[in-house]
């Protein structure tokens, strides 16, 4: 059987992109070329209409080890090559994407594979997975937008912890620092994410976009979306629709 290159896969259903990072010989660890391509296939994926959220998960059964450091290796002569920016582009580009998304976390989220976890609105967990934040077991800074994000999420203790140590911690510890939101039992993740992801694409996507902005401490938008909300109806549509006890039929898009 051939081996299976290196690449991010991707659909689209019933409103949901999922990309996968598939990597399976090395954990689906993160190739300089897969860092490459996350930024301009989550732009791609912006701009679908049909696409209203998004989970990034990884092949089989782990998340994603990190960067794979032999492609890293294989450029270290190319004096234009900076993987870290690389990182930190594609990390950047998963925050800035419109529509929520979720992390769906099965076994080693290392690394690179925590700086995504990170980027992402929301990470659910299956038992058993372990977390890690790497960079001082390579001798590397870690980016200064990578580190505000994490300390953001989990506290500038915890935070100092992971990076301090690269330490790997289990699911329950991940959930009480808030580094996940929700840990699943084995076999009850997929089911559990499908019917998450479900609910966030029948929601008003205004409500979303404009939530996404205000916790990422945008300051600047408030009478911005106070307009939006007047000129789309989809408040006044969201009212008649629980007074008439049916589905909204929101409009408003990004």
């Amino acid at each position: 059987m051939d081996r299976e290159e290196p690449q991010l896969k991707h659909t689209v259903a019933d409103g949901v992109a999922t990309v996968v990072i598939s990597n399976p010989a090395k954990r689906n660890a993160m190739t300089a070329a897969m860092w490459q391509a996350l930024p301009a296939l989550l732009e791609q994926l912006a701009a679908d209409p049909a696409v209203r959220a998004l989970v990034l998960t990884g092949a089989g059964d782990t998340f994603c080890a990190g960067a794979d450091i032999s492609s890293l290796r294989d450029r270290a002569s190319d004096a234009d090559y900076d993987p870290q920016a690389l990182a930190v582009a594609a990390e950047e580009a998963l925050a800035a994407f419109p529509r929520p998304t979720l992390a769906a976390v099965r076994g080693f989220c290392v690394g690179g594979g925590s700086q995504l976890a990170a980027a992402c609105d929301l990470r659910f967990a299956e038992e058993g997975a372990s977390f890690g934040v790497t960079p001082a077991k390579l001798g590397i800074v870690y980016a200064a937008s990578s580190t505000r994000r994490l300390v953001a999420l989990i506290g500038p203790a915890e935070a100092k912890h992971l990076l301090f140590s690269g330490e790997l911690i289990g699911t329950e510890r991940a959930l009480r620092t808030g580094l996940v939101d929700e840990v699943l039992p084995a076999g009850e993740l997929d089911k559990r994410v499908e019917s998450y992801v479900r609910i966030l694409a029948s929601r008003s996507q205004l409500t979303q976009a404009a939530a996404k902005e205000f916790a990422a401490g945008r300051e600047d938008r408030d009478a911005y979306w106070a307009e939006q909300a007047r000129r789309s109806g989809d408040t006044a549509e969201g009212v008649a629709a629980f007074l008439e006890r049916r589905a909204p039929r929101f409009t408003w898009t990004t």
